[in-house]
């Protein structure tokens, strides 16, 4: 297996970042296998959605009505609402598996991999790639 951790600035309010192409990248030169994606904090999450036609901003949106920015959280240290990015990984997971057929990520035609982050108290992401070859 070969696995790489990059760094992904996602700034200091909610975002939904493609890092499709970093994946690509890591796995150029690869042949048949399995693309694992783990993002190791406790505050982002992994999509594989479609973006660049309103989703990305709708699936803020979605959670941000399922999860509001409000007192209501227990978990209280950080911004107002913070608690609400803690239980984010559980609707969102921190964590993909993705084919890679010929050297290619098998995603469907508008699927892109992002980046799930709605805590602007972490500027920067750390996002681990994994290749396991077949």
């Amino acid at each position: 297996m070969r696995s790489e951790v990059i760094t992904v600035r996602t700034g200091s309010r909610p975002v939904v970042r493609d890092i499709t192409r970093e994946a690509e990248h890591f796995i150029s030169g690869e042949n048949d296998g399995l693309l694992h994606v783990f993002v190791p904090h406790a505050t982002a999450g992994l999509a594989i959605i479609e973006t660049g036609a309103g989703s990305d901003d709708d699936l803020l949106t979605a959670l941000d009505a399922l999860l509001p920015t409000d007192d209501r959280w227990q978990h209280r240290h950080g911004s107002p609402g913070h608690g609400r990015d803690h239980v984010l990984p559980a609707f969102v997971p921190p964590y993909a598996t993705l084919p890679v057929i010929g050297g290619r990520l098998m995603l469907g035609v508008w699927q892109s991999l992002c980046l799930v982050d709605p805590n602007g108290d972490n500027p920067d992401r750390q996002v681990r790639f994994s290749f396991l070859p077949a």
